[in-house]
Protein backbone atom coordinates (compact mmCIF):
# COMPACT_ATOMS: atom_id res chain seq x y z
CA UNK A 1 0.00 0.00 0.00
CA UNK A 2 3.00 2.48 0.72
CA UNK A 3 4.42 1.69 -2.57
CA UNK A 4 1.28 2.70 -4.53
CA UNK A 5 1.18 5.73 -2.60
CA UNK A 6 4.43 6.60 -3.92
CA UNK A 7 3.65 6.21 -7.38
CA UNK A 8 0.57 7.86 -7.18
CA UNK A 9 2.39 10.79 -5.99
CA UNK A 10 5.00 10.83 -8.52
CA UNK A 11 2.37 10.61 -11.21
CA UNK A 12 0.82 13.65 -10.22
CA UNK A 13 4.13 15.83 -10.09
CA UNK A 14 4.59 14.53 -13.55
CA UNK A 15 1.10 15.17 -14.73
CA UNK A 16 1.47 18.97 -13.24
CA UNK A 17 4.83 19.90 -14.73
CA UNK A 18 5.18 23.21 -13.16
CA UNK A 19 7.38 23.02 -10.49
CA UNK A 20 10.59 24.63 -10.07
CA UNK A 21 14.14 23.13 -10.21
CA UNK A 22 14.47 23.29 -6.50
CA UNK A 23 11.67 21.74 -6.17
CA UNK A 24 12.37 19.48 -8.83
CA UNK A 25 15.40 18.19 -7.26
CA UNK A 26 13.64 17.88 -3.87
CA UNK A 27 11.19 15.47 -5.59
CA UNK A 28 13.59 13.51 -7.40
CA UNK A 29 15.27 13.38 -3.83
CA UNK A 30 12.34 11.95 -2.26
CA UNK A 31 11.73 10.08 -5.58
CA UNK A 32 14.81 8.33 -5.35
CA UNK A 33 14.15 8.00 -1.33
CA UNK A 34 10.84 6.63 -2.39
CA UNK A 35 12.60 4.46 -4.94
CA UNK A 36 14.73 2.83 -2.23
CA UNK A 37 11.67 2.70 0.31
CA UNK A 38 9.82 0.74 -2.96
CA UNK A 39 13.08 -1.58 -3.45
CA UNK A 40 13.11 -2.19 0.25
CA UNK A 41 9.16 -2.36 0.25
CA UNK A 42 9.68 -5.17 -2.20
CA UNK A 43 12.24 -6.84 -0.63
CA UNK A 44 10.31 -6.55 2.81
CA UNK A 45 7.31 -7.78 0.65
CA UNK A 46 9.35 -10.72 -0.78
CA UNK A 47 10.66 -11.19 2.39
CA UNK A 48 7.29 -11.47 3.67
CA UNK A 49 5.85 -13.40 0.39
CA UNK A 50 8.29 -16.41 1.73
CA UNK A 51 7.43 -15.75 5.41
CA UNK A 52 3.56 -15.87 4.25
CA UNK A 53 4.59 -18.94 2.19
CA UNK A 54 6.30 -20.50 5.46
CA UNK A 55 3.45 -19.81 7.71
CA UNK A 56 1.10 -20.89 4.48
CA UNK A 57 3.26 -24.14 4.72
CA UNK A 58 3.65 -24.33 8.61
CA UNK A 59 -0.15 -23.62 8.75
CA UNK A 60 -0.85 -26.44 6.52
CA UNK A 61 1.53 -29.04 8.59
CA UNK A 62 -0.60 -27.44 11.63
CA UNK A 63 -3.95 -28.40 10.01
CA UNK A 64 -2.69 -31.57 8.84
CA UNK A 65 -1.57 -32.13 12.75
CA UNK A 66 -4.76 -30.31 14.22
CA UNK A 67 -6.36 -32.91 11.87
CA UNK A 68 -4.01 -35.77 13.18
CA UNK A 69 -4.43 -34.53 16.73
CA UNK A 70 -8.86 -34.08 16.55
CA UNK A 71 -8.68 -37.71 15.10
CA UNK A 72 -6.12 -38.76 17.68
CA UNK A 73 -8.32 -36.82 20.32
CA UNK A 74 -11.49 -38.31 18.51
CA UNK A 75 -9.91 -41.59 19.09
CA UNK A 76 -8.73 -40.63 22.83
CA UNK A 77 -12.30 -39.83 23.70
CA UNK A 78 -13.62 -43.08 22.71
CA UNK A 79 -11.01 -44.99 24.13
CA UNK A 80 -11.43 -42.83 27.50
CA UNK A 81 -15.26 -43.28 26.90
CA UNK A 82 -14.41 -46.93 27.02
CA UNK A 83 -11.91 -46.51 29.88
CA UNK A 84 -14.46 -44.44 31.75
CA UNK A 85 -16.85 -47.47 31.02
CA UNK A 86 -14.37 -49.87 32.40
CA UNK A 87 -13.59 -47.65 35.11
CA UNK A 88 -17.76 -47.79 35.86
CA UNK A 89 -17.75 -51.37 35.39
CA UNK A 90 -14.49 -52.06 37.39
CA UNK A 91 -15.64 -49.57 40.11
CA UNK A 92 -19.13 -51.63 40.43
CA UNK A 93 -16.96 -54.66 40.29
CA UNK A 94 -14.68 -52.99 42.79
CA UNK A 95 -17.92 -52.61 44.80
CA UNK A 96 -19.01 -55.59 44.48
CA UNK A 97 -15.68 -57.13 45.24
CA UNK A 98 -15.56 -54.73 48.41
CA UNK A 99 -18.72 -56.11 49.65
CA UNK A 100 -17.74 -60.10 48.98
CA UNK A 101 -14.57 -58.99 50.81
CA UNK A 102 -16.59 -57.51 54.04
CA UNK A 103 -18.88 -60.69 53.90
CA UNK A 104 -15.52 -63.44 53.46
CA UNK A 105 -14.12 -61.10 55.87
CA UNK A 106 -16.81 -62.49 58.36
CA UNK A 107 -17.31 -65.49 57.15
CA UNK A 108 -13.46 -66.02 57.61
CA UNK A 109 -13.70 -64.95 61.09
CA UNK A 110 -16.47 -67.39 61.73
CA UNK A 111 -14.30 -69.50 60.28
CA UNK A 112 -11.66 -69.11 62.79
CA UNK A 113 -13.55 -69.34 65.31
CA UNK A 114 -14.57 -72.27 64.01
CA UNK A 115 -11.44 -73.76 63.57
CA UNK A 116 -9.88 -72.52 66.86
CA UNK A 117 -12.98 -75.23 68.27
CA UNK A 118 -12.03 -77.79 66.49
CA UNK A 119 -8.73 -77.14 67.09
CA UNK A 120 -9.32 -77.19 70.82
CA UNK A 121 -11.43 -80.13 70.36
CA UNK A 122 -8.77 -81.78 68.24
CA UNK A 123 -5.77 -80.80 71.20
CA UNK A 124 -8.59 -82.67 73.61
CA UNK A 125 -9.26 -85.27 71.52
CA UNK A 126 -5.56 -86.01 70.86
CA UNK A 127 -4.91 -85.77 74.19
CA UNK A 128 -7.48 -88.43 75.45
CA UNK A 129 -6.19 -90.48 72.27
CA UNK A 130 -2.78 -90.09 73.56
CA UNK A 131 -3.62 -91.32 77.13
CA UNK A 132 -6.05 -94.28 76.18
CA UNK A 133 -3.19 -95.09 73.66
CA UNK A 134 -0.82 -94.93 76.56
CA UNK A 135 -2.84 -97.01 78.26
CA UNK A 136 -3.00 -99.29 75.27
CA UNK A 137 0.91 -99.65 75.30
CA UNK A 138 0.79 -100.39 79.36
CA UNK A 139 -2.03 -102.91 78.50
CA UNK A 140 -0.01 -104.19 75.70
CA UNK A 141 3.42 -104.46 77.89
CA UNK A 142 1.19 -106.04 80.22
CA UNK A 143 -0.14 -108.51 77.65
CA UNK A 144 2.87 -108.99 76.19
CA UNK A 145 4.26 -110.27 79.77
CA UNK A 146 1.18 -112.39 80.38
CA UNK A 147 1.80 -113.86 76.89
CA UNK A 148 5.35 -114.71 77.84
CA UNK A 149 3.83 -115.95 81.53
CA UNK A 150 1.39 -118.09 79.05
CA UNK A 151 3.94 -119.34 76.89
CA UNK A 152 5.93 -120.50 79.54
CA UNK A 153 3.33 -122.35 81.24
CA UNK A 154 1.95 -123.75 77.94
CA UNK A 155 5.42 -125.14 77.13
CA UNK A 156 5.16 -126.38 80.95
CA UNK A 157 1.44 -127.31 80.57
CA UNK A 158 2.43 -129.32 76.82
CA UNK A 159 5.22 -130.81 78.69
CA UNK A 160 2.66 -131.83 81.83
CA UNK A 161 0.54 -132.85 78.65
CA UNK A 162 2.71 -134.94 77.58
CA UNK A 163 3.48 -136.32 80.74
CA UNK A 164 -0.27 -136.63 80.98
CA UNK A 165 -0.24 -138.74 77.89
CA UNK A 166 2.29 -141.04 79.05
CA UNK A 167 0.66 -141.71 82.29
CA UNK A 168 -2.76 -141.86 81.59
CA UNK A 169 -1.56 -144.91 78.78
CA UNK A 170 0.70 -146.31 81.68
CA UNK A 171 -2.69 -145.96 83.11
CA UNK A 172 -4.85 -147.52 80.94
CA UNK A 173 -2.55 -150.21 80.56
CA UNK A 174 -3.01 -150.66 84.51
CA UNK A 175 -6.73 -149.98 84.01
CA UNK A 176 -6.74 -153.06 81.67
CA UNK A 177 -4.63 -155.41 83.39
CA UNK A 178 -6.51 -154.37 86.61
CA UNK A 179 -9.82 -155.52 84.49
CA UNK A 180 -8.04 -158.39 83.35
CA UNK A 181 -7.39 -159.05 86.81
CA UNK A 182 -10.73 -158.39 87.75
CA UNK A 183 -12.07 -160.86 85.42
CA UNK A 184 -9.88 -163.48 86.84
CA UNK A 185 -11.49 -162.41 90.19
CA UNK A 186 -14.60 -162.96 88.95
CA UNK A 187 -14.39 -165.95 87.23
CA UNK A 188 -12.99 -167.48 90.36
CA UNK A 189 -15.74 -166.24 92.27
CA UNK A 190 -18.75 -167.41 89.87
CA UNK A 191 -16.49 -170.50 90.14
CA UNK A 192 -15.74 -171.45 93.89
CA UNK A 193 -19.28 -169.76 94.58
CA UNK A 194 -21.46 -171.65 91.97
CA UNK A 195 -23.56 -173.34 94.04
CA UNK A 196 -24.73 -170.45 96.10
CA UNK A 197 -25.33 -168.31 92.73
CA UNK A 198 -27.46 -170.82 91.20
CA UNK A 199 -29.34 -170.66 94.41
CA UNK A 200 -29.99 -167.21 94.10
CA UNK A 201 -27.89 -166.86 96.68
CA UNK A 202 -25.02 -164.55 95.62
CA UNK A 203 -24.77 -162.73 92.47
CA UNK A 204 -21.82 -161.51 90.76
CA UNK A 205 -21.32 -158.90 88.23
CA UNK A 206 -18.33 -156.74 86.44
CA UNK A 207 -18.36 -153.20 84.65
CA UNK A 208 -15.02 -152.92 83.56
CA UNK A 209 -12.84 -152.08 86.79
CA UNK A 210 -15.59 -152.56 89.17
CA UNK A 211 -16.62 -156.01 90.59
CA UNK A 212 -19.66 -156.01 92.60
CA UNK A 213 -20.78 -159.55 94.72
CA UNK A 214 -24.43 -159.09 96.11
CA UNK A 215 -25.65 -161.52 98.92
CA UNK A 216 -28.64 -161.86 100.15
CA UNK A 217 -29.41 -161.31 103.77
CA UNK A 218 -30.27 -165.02 104.81
CA UNK A 219 -27.14 -166.23 104.12
CA UNK A 220 -25.85 -163.76 106.66
CA UNK A 221 -27.97 -162.89 109.19
CA UNK A 222 -31.35 -164.19 110.91
CA UNK A 223 -33.61 -161.67 110.12
CA UNK A 224 -33.00 -158.23 112.59
CA UNK A 225 -29.73 -159.57 113.75
CA UNK A 226 -26.27 -158.02 112.80
CA UNK A 227 -24.38 -161.26 113.92
CA UNK A 228 -23.05 -163.57 111.85
CA UNK A 229 -24.33 -166.75 110.96
CA UNK A 230 -22.38 -170.00 111.42
CA UNK A 231 -22.94 -170.73 107.52
CA UNK A 232 -22.38 -167.15 107.12
CA UNK A 233 -18.83 -167.18 107.99
CA UNK A 234 -17.65 -170.32 106.01
CA UNK A 235 -18.95 -168.66 102.57
CA UNK A 236 -17.45 -165.17 104.07
CA UNK A 237 -14.24 -167.31 104.70
CA UNK A 238 -14.10 -168.61 100.89
CA UNK A 239 -15.12 -165.08 99.38
CA UNK A 240 -12.40 -163.71 101.21
CA UNK A 241 -9.75 -166.14 100.11
CA UNK A 242 -9.98 -164.96 96.38
CA UNK A 243 -10.82 -161.29 97.20
CA UNK A 244 -7.13 -161.35 99.18
CA UNK A 245 -5.62 -162.56 95.94
CA UNK A 246 -6.94 -159.01 94.17
CA UNK A 247 -4.18 -156.50 93.94
CA UNK A 248 -4.57 -152.90 94.25
CA UNK A 249 -8.15 -152.99 95.08
CA UNK A 250 -10.42 -151.48 97.55
CA UNK A 251 -12.89 -153.27 99.00
CA UNK A 252 -15.66 -151.70 100.24
CA UNK A 253 -18.59 -153.67 102.23
CA UNK A 254 -22.40 -151.86 101.86
CA UNK A 255 -25.25 -152.92 104.31
CA UNK A 256 -28.71 -152.27 102.82
CA UNK A 257 -32.24 -153.22 104.60
CA UNK A 258 -36.09 -152.80 103.16
CA UNK A 259 -37.84 -149.86 104.50
CA UNK A 260 -39.75 -152.24 107.15
CA UNK A 261 -39.01 -150.03 110.47
CA UNK A 262 -37.03 -151.57 113.15
CA UNK A 263 -39.47 -153.14 115.59
CA UNK A 264 -39.58 -151.91 119.45
CA UNK A 265 -37.87 -154.95 120.35
CA UNK A 266 -34.71 -154.37 118.52
CA UNK A 267 -35.14 -150.68 118.57
CA UNK A 268 -32.78 -149.81 121.79
CA UNK A 269 -30.23 -151.81 119.78
CA UNK A 270 -30.85 -150.87 116.04
CA UNK A 271 -32.96 -147.49 116.37
CA UNK A 272 -33.45 -147.50 112.65
CA UNK A 273 -32.14 -149.21 109.66
CA UNK A 274 -29.27 -147.11 109.45
CA UNK A 275 -27.61 -148.59 112.76
CA UNK A 276 -28.71 -151.87 111.47
CA UNK A 277 -27.23 -151.64 107.85
CA UNK A 278 -23.84 -150.20 109.42
CA UNK A 279 -23.53 -152.91 112.10
CA UNK A 280 -24.12 -155.32 109.42
CA UNK A 281 -21.39 -153.99 107.00
CA UNK A 282 -18.94 -153.61 110.26
CA UNK A 283 -19.66 -157.12 110.85
CA UNK A 284 -18.39 -158.34 107.69
CA UNK A 285 -15.08 -155.90 107.55
CA UNK A 286 -14.36 -157.40 110.58
CA UNK A 287 -14.50 -160.81 109.53
CA UNK A 288 -12.61 -160.57 106.15
CA UNK A 289 -9.74 -158.90 108.49
CA UNK A 290 -9.77 -161.23 110.90
CA UNK A 291 -10.11 -164.36 109.31
CA UNK A 292 -9.43 -163.66 105.86
CA UNK A 293 -6.44 -162.29 106.72
CA UNK A 294 -7.55 -159.35 103.93
CA UNK A 295 -5.45 -156.00 104.39
CA UNK A 296 -7.63 -153.53 106.63
CA UNK A 297 -6.12 -150.40 104.73
CA UNK A 298 -7.75 -151.86 101.60
CA UNK A 299 -11.66 -152.49 103.65
CA UNK A 300 -13.86 -149.75 104.57
CA UNK A 301 -17.89 -150.15 105.69
CA UNK A 302 -20.80 -148.28 104.68
CA UNK A 303 -24.09 -148.42 106.11
CA UNK A 304 -27.08 -147.49 102.86
CA UNK A 305 -29.70 -148.02 105.23
CA UNK A 306 -33.26 -148.55 102.97
CA UNK A 307 -32.17 -145.65 100.58
CA UNK A 308 -30.72 -147.84 97.76
CA UNK A 309 -33.33 -150.84 96.84
CA UNK A 310 -32.87 -152.53 93.98
CA UNK A 311 -36.59 -153.91 93.61
CA UNK A 312 -39.73 -152.67 95.19
CA UNK A 313 -40.28 -152.80 98.61
CA UNK A 314 -44.28 -153.68 98.21
CA UNK A 315 -43.77 -157.54 97.98
CA UNK A 316 -42.02 -159.91 99.87
CA UNK A 317 -39.84 -161.05 97.17
CA UNK A 318 -38.55 -157.37 96.38
CA UNK A 319 -38.30 -156.68 100.14
CA UNK A 320 -35.88 -159.87 100.61
CA UNK A 321 -33.76 -158.35 96.98
CA UNK A 322 -33.28 -154.98 98.90
CA UNK A 323 -31.91 -156.65 101.96
CA UNK A 324 -28.51 -157.66 101.41
CA UNK A 325 -24.65 -156.87 101.55
CA UNK A 326 -22.70 -156.04 98.57
CA UNK A 327 -18.95 -156.24 98.27
CA UNK A 328 -17.35 -153.96 95.59
CA UNK A 329 -13.84 -154.23 94.15
CA UNK A 330 -12.83 -150.90 93.34
CA UNK A 331 -9.28 -149.49 91.90
CA UNK A 332 -7.35 -147.88 94.77
CA UNK A 333 -6.80 -144.55 92.81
Amino acid sequence: MRVIRVFSMLGVLVFLGCVSSKEYKARLADIALITGEKAAVEAERDALAGEKAELQEKLSRLKAEKAELQEGLSALNTETAGLEAEVMGLSAKYAALTSQKTALAGENSALKRTLELKKDELRKEIMKLNAELSKKEQTIKDLSSELGAMNAEIAALQAGAETLRVEKAMALQEREKAVAELKVTYEDLMAQMQEEVEKGEIAVSQLKDRLTLTMVERILFDSGSAELKAGGTDVLLRVGEILKKAKNKRIIIEGHTDNVPISPRLAPKFPTNWELSTARAANVVRHLQEKAGIDPAVLSAAGRGEFMPVAPNETEEGRAKNRRIEILLVPLQ
